[in-house]
């Protein structure tokens, strides 16, 4: 009875092993596949920045659109929103400004921080202007 159930167990060995060199066959010819596809590079993976900036062009032309559909009576709240979402960028912008040494990064971290800086602040000169608007005027001097 065992060396019945060892010559079954020794031939699923067999079948396995032949199954995996099948399958490892397979994985092979579907990597030089991939290899071979227009866009890919080693690896068969995208490069990231094609990637990034596709993301980037999709969020300019929806943040475009959108800013531009914004009726009046929302643009104070937008503008809150906005400024919110400078403040998270400025953080990641000093950050990578303030890597060690000076290449790209540190470039481009510093354009960030100046450009949500202008955002920011401008943000504030605008809601300040805005609510000047809505304050009453002193009545003139009664004679």
């Amino acid at each position: 009875m065992n060396d019945e159930l060892a010559a079954k167990a020794a031939d699923l060995a067999k079948q396995a092993a032949e199954l995996a060199r099948a399958v490892a066959g397979f994985a092979d010819e579907a990597a030089a596949a991939a290899a071979t596809l227009p866009g890919a590079v080693a690896g068969g993976a995208q490069t990231p920045f094609i990637t990034l900036l596709t993301i980037f062009a999709l969020a300019c032309f929806v943040g475009y659109y959108v800013v531009w559909r914004v009726t009046p009576a929302l643009h104070s709240p937008l503008m809150a929103v906005t400024n919110a979402v400078s403040s998270v960028i400025i953080v990641g912008a000093l950050l990578a400004a303030g890597l060690k040494g000076f290449g790209w990064p540190q470039l481009f971290g510093f354009i960030a921080v100046t450009l949500a800086a202008v955002n920011i602040f401008g943000g504030f000169i605008v809601t300040h202007r805005m609510l000047a608007m809505f304050k009453k005027k002193p009545a003139a001097a009664k004679k």
